[in-house]
C-alpha cells in the first residue's frame, strides 16, 4: 500500500453523497490525493418515496442538509442511514462539489457509474485545454447503496493502488485495467482526455 501516492485522483458519482464520498474516506486513509464531485444537476437524496427524492442545490453544507433531514424526520433518516451518511461526509469536506464546476486537474478520474463516466468526458470535452496534460478518465459500476459504496471504495483504492505502482502509467494503464478487470469482475471504461 503507498503512504504517498504522487497521483492526484478524483472520485465522481452523481450526488457527491454515497459512491464518491465513501471512496475519498478511504482513499485519503491509504495516503492518497483525493478529491471527490457529483456530476448531477442537484443533490439527490432517498425522500419518503421513491417519487419524493429530498434535492439540494451544489454548494449547500452536509450540515445543513443533515439539519433539514433531522427536521424532516430524525427517525426515518436515522434507519435508512442518510444522518450517518452525512456525519461521516461533513467530516471529509464541507460541502459537495460539482465536477463540471471545479478548475482542478487530476491524473486519474475514477466514476462510480457509465452515466457518470459520460458526464465527465462530455465536461472535459466541452472545455478548452490549457496545457495538453492528460487525465485518464476510468468507470468502475457501483450501485447506489451502503454496501455496495463500501465494496466500491476497497476496489477503487485496491486499483489505485496497483496503477500507483507503474513506473509508466500511460503504457501500462490498458494492461493493468485488463488484469484489474479479470480479478473484480466487473466491466471497466476508460479512456484519455486533456486539459
Amino acid at each position: 500500500m503507498p503512504a504517498t501516492s504522487s497521483l492526484k485522483v478524483a472520485v465522481i458519482c452523481s450526488s457527491n453523497m454515497n459512491r464518491s464520498m465513501e471512496a475519498h474516506a478511504f482513499l485519503s486513509k491509504k495516503g492518497f490525493h483525493v478529491e471527490s464531485y457529483g456530476t448531477g444537476d442537484k443533490v439527490k437524496l432517498p425522500g419518503p418515496a421513491p417519487d419524493k427524492p429530498n434535492c439540494y442545490e451544489f454548494g449547500i453544507t452536509y450540515d445543513e442538509i443533515y439539519q433539514d433531514l433531522l427536521v424532516k424526520d430524525k427517525t426515518f433518516y436515522t434507519q435508512n442511514g442518510l444522518l450517518h451518511m452525512l456525519d461521516r461526509n461533513k467530516r471529509i469536506k464541507p460541502r459537495p462539489e460539482r465536477f463540471q464546476t471545479s478548475n482542478d486537474k487530476f491524473d486519474i478520474l475514477v466514476t462510480c457509474e457509465e452515466r457518470v463516466y459520460d458526464q465527465v468526458i462530455e465536461a472535459l470535452e466541452g472545455r478548452t485545454p490549457t496545457d495538453n496534460s492528460s487525465v485518464h478518465v476510468i468507470n468502475i459500476d457501483i450501485q447506489d447503496n451502503h454496501e455496495e459504496a463500501t465494496l466500491g471504495a476497497f476496489l477503487i483504492c485496491e486499483l489505485m493502488t496497483v496503477l500507483s505502482q507503474s513506473d509508466d502509467l500511460d503504457n501500462d494503464i490498458d494492461e493493468l485495467l485488463h488484469d484489474f478487470e479479470l480479478k473484480c469482475q466487473r466491466p471497466i471504461l476508460h479512456c484519455v482526455l486533456f486539459y
